[in-house]
């Protein structure tokens, strides 16, 4: 069986869990400082700020833009529901934008279209590792007084003309889901140059304390582990080396699918991280079926659009690429433990399929 993605994990996190284990020293101490120091360096920003996972980090960078209770934040329907659900528990509303078809990214047009008085902030995510159009994003949110919170939860390590995204927004946000590019079992990471929100972070992460029993705002307990953080200085040191063979397994998909599948696009300027390799067929579930019987795992990210389910659907908007988009994409196995051999399994059986 050929999984569709799968966790690089080595003898190295292995040995850091246990040094922690026995330390006795198990929540948020100098690891967790570390690791915070060692990613911020990485990719170029004064701070970082690790949380417990993905979602916190998204919810606690909306409070530090100051987003609240009837604000709009404008952002993608297709992506994981993490997004939406942050903007939500502030109390905001999620104003949905069209996407690119090629890129699966929000669209800057349809973003200028969904602005009103009560935009507080544009929230787009740089989808399986590629980064939105940050150029075009940055000149609306400067045009129109907004902040930029990027979802970077998908592309670590990924590029807009050799700037990491994370840093280019107001403030930025990483996963460290198993899947992700990189691990910390789960985790997650606030980045930012801006004192006063990086300050903000840190205290509404551990129950709004400045000081021990010191309170000076609502806080909760978003606070990651030193075991957590463990793990992620090792598969921090790994990421470019991860993501190289992202890249290298890439290039052979490309090379061997363009002429039977819309294969992924990457404009110029920019690095794609490939945490998903997403192809576009009409086929998709006879593809998908085909692939299955092969032994070969597929992904369908996302099946259907956030304003799809019910729940939700008070926040439905005509995004006409999206709703196409959603029931063509298919997600190939790309991970950094996936054999060349594999790679070549998935490539034939794919063109099997359509006669090639």
């Amino acid at each position: 069986m050929i999984p569709q993605a799968k966790p690089a994990i080595g003898e190295e996190e292995i040995s850091a869990v246990r040094e922690v284990l026995l330390s006795g020293n198990l929540a948020q101490g100098k690891l967790v400082k570390q690791f915070e120091e060692e990613f911020a360096r990485a990719i170029g920003v004064k701070h970082a700020i690790a949380v417990a996972n993905g979602t916190c980090a998204l919810e606690i960078a909306l409070m530090c833009a100051g987003v609240k209770k009837g604000d709009e934040v404008v952002t993608t329907p297709f992506t994981f529901v993490a997004t939406t659900n942050a903007i939500c528990m502030t109390g905001a509303k999620p104003v949905y934008a069209d996407i690119e078809p090629d890129t699966f990214n929000i669209s800057p047009a349809s973003i200028g279209e969904r602005i009103t008085k009560k935009t507080r902030a544009i929230l787009p995510v740089h989808l399986y590792g590629l980064p939105a159009n940050m150029g075009e994003i940055m000149k609306i949110a400067v045009e129109n007084n907004l902040l930029v919170i990027e979802d970077a939860c998908q592309a670590h390590g990924a590029k807009v003309n050799g700037k990491f995204v994370g840093g280019i927004g107001d403030i930025g946000v990483f996963s460290f889901y198993p899947t992700k590019n990189m691990t910390t079992g789960e985790g997650g990471m606030i980045t930012t140059n801006n004192d006063e929100m990086a300050e903000k972070a840190r205290i509404i992460r551990n129950q709004g304390q400045v000081a021990r029993y010191e309170y000076s705002m609502l806080g909760y307990n978003y606070r990651m582990t030193d075991i957590s953080a463990a793990i992620g200085l090792c598969q921090l040191k790994k990421l470019h080396e991860f993501n190289r063979r992202r890249k290298e397994i890439a290039e052979v998909y490309n090379e061997n699918l363009r002429d039977v599948v819309k294969i992924p696009v990457t404009p110029d300027g920019y690095e794609h991280a490939y945490h998903q390799y997403t192809i576009q067929t009409d086929k998709r579930e006879g593809l998908r079926e085909y692939l299955t019987k092969a032994e070969i795992g597929t992904g369908i990210y996302y099946p259907k659009l956030l304003y799809e389910y019910p729940h939700l659907n008070k926040y439905r908007r005509k995004c006409q690429n999206a709703e196409k988009v959603k029931n063509t994409c298919l997600s190939l196995p790309i991970f950094p433990l996936l054999s060349d051999e594999e790679v070549r399994v998935v490539v034939n059986t794919i063109r099997r399929f359509y006669g090639k």
